[in-house]
């Protein structure tokens, strides 16, 4: 009777195994003392490289401790606005012997080019929208750096953006608690693109109606 040979596993499920493992490693933190200390590095490492967003340890967080959401929020963005100098630093000095690592590894050439181009017409929106949105922030830091955008203008799109983003799922969370952590899981991507669409509308009318 013949061996039977296990089917080899496709290479498209490889990768969705590892960010499963690393998405549970990352929430796995809530339920240990050192919960803050792991979404600050989380927050940092993501602005430059690591794949899971900060939000999924800081919901977790903020489920446990409803009172501290607003630290955690706080934590978050503070990592994160640093991380982004990070990836910034990467782009700035450090692109040429590392561009083979982050592409196509972190992300991909096209969506390179992409921001390159974005940089092009507005530096401080795409910053600030990338920032907020489920746009992937290290392509913006790392760019940002490559293109040789002002570091200011990083930091402070970068710091309206994620704090504006973490403090909305904090506030929601301290506000409405557990039932609103299904909620957020399932309909972020689609609540802070609509957020950004009525904030910059907000921003037109006040340069140009009133």
């Amino acid at each position: 009777m013949a061996e039977t040979v296990a089917a080899p596993v496709p290479w498209y499920r490889v990768p969705q195994r590892w960010v499963r493992r690393l998405y549970d490693w990352t929430i796995s933190w809530a339920e240990t003392p050192h919960g803050s200390i792991a979404l600050f590095l989380i927050a940092f490492a993501e602005s430059s490289f690591f794949p899971i967003p900060p939000d999924v340890l800081l919901v977790a967080l903020c489920v446990g401790s409803q009172r501290r959401a607003f630290r955690f929020a706080a934590i978050c963005g503070a990592g994160s606005v640093l991380g982004g100098i990070a990836g910034y630093a990467i782009g700035w000095g450090l692109w040429e012997s590392l561009s083979g690592v982050f592409i196509p590894h972190v992300f991909s050439q096209e969506v390179f080019e992409k921001v390159v181009k974005l940089y092009e017409q507005n530096a401080f929106w795409t910053i600030f929208t990338a920032a907020f949105t489920p746009i992937p922030y290290k392509v913006i830091t790392i760019a940002a750096g490559v293109c040789g955008i002002s570091l200011w203008t990083l930091v402070i799109g970068s710091a309206i953006g994620r704090n504006l983003r973490f403090f909305l799922v904090a506030g929601l969370l301290y506000f409405f608690g557990a039932p609103m952590k299904a909620f957020i899981e399932k309909y972020f991507d689609v609540l802070s693109i609509v957020f950004t669409v009525l904030l910059v509308g907000s921003f037109v009318v006040l340069k140009y109606v009133v």
